[in-house]
């Protein structure tokens, strides 16, 4: 399970003034949720906050039995590289590596066999209906079926939780319906954990459940503002 505890998150150093504070939230394993929000009050700084790409103000996150702010910078990296997958609104993909690599680039970095990362790499991109293009480059690639590619290179080595920043805002919005589709069943399928930060309520529809993140935490999305 993803625990998190009044996390807070401050503008600066120097002044008080909090992003958010008291973000509280559960979420156990195969269950998705879709934050939601008004624009600066800092959904992307939460999913760098939860993943340890910025620093908290105060409170907890803990995957499983693991406190995650008690972690120092080395072994959260370590752990980041196993446990967390990331889609992201531009893709990421690298240009110098075809699709196959791009997606087992993740296995690479955990020193897996390299005929297993490319069997696995090129076994995801079947999900994701690309298996005909494993030798391809990225810049052959339309906005949707790159945005796959990264689906797929985000579940390839069994995370227990993956991290979406708006993953359809350069899409238009019938690959985008296609795209969260596979998103959610590759998260369920895999029993993992996602948490996706969007602007759009149809992409956030696909979720289990819809949280609003305010300066004061996270509430119910269908609770007035």
């Amino acid at each position: 399970m993803l625990a998190i505890d009044n996390l807070a998150k401050h503008f600066d150093a120097v002044e008080d003034r909090p992003l958010f504070a008291t973000v509280s939230m559960r979420l156990a394993p195969g269950e998705s949720v879709a934050i939601m929000g008004e624009s600066g009050v800092g959904k992307s700084t939460l999913l760098n906050c939860i993943a340890g790409l910025e620093g908290v103000d105060g409170g907890r996150v803990q995957l499983g039995d693991r406190d995650l702010t008690a972690l120092d910078e080395d072994a959260f990296a370590r752990l980041r590289r196993r446990d967390f997958g990331f889609v992201f609104q531009a893709f990421h993909l690298l240009p110098h590596l075809t699709l196959a690599q791009n997606v087992a680039l993740p296995l690479w970095l955990l020193d897996r066999d390299a005929v297993e990362a490319d069997e696995r790499a090129r076994a995801m991109l079947a999900r994701v209906g690309l298996d005909r293009r494993a030798d391809d480059w990225p810049r052959h690639l339309s906005g949707g079926e790159m945005q796959r590619v990264a689906i797929a290179r985000a579940l390839v080595h069994a995370p227990r939780l993956v991290l979406c920043d708006e993953p359809t805002g350069n899409l238009d919005p019938g690959r985008a319906l296609g795209v969260l589709e596979l998103l959610f069943e590759g998260i369920r399928g895999a029993g993992a954990m996602g948490i996706m930060v969007t602007h759009s309520r149809q992409a956030a529809a696909f979720a289990d459940r819809v949280l609003r993140l305010t300066s004061q935490g996270l509430v119910d999305a269908a609770e007035p503002s």
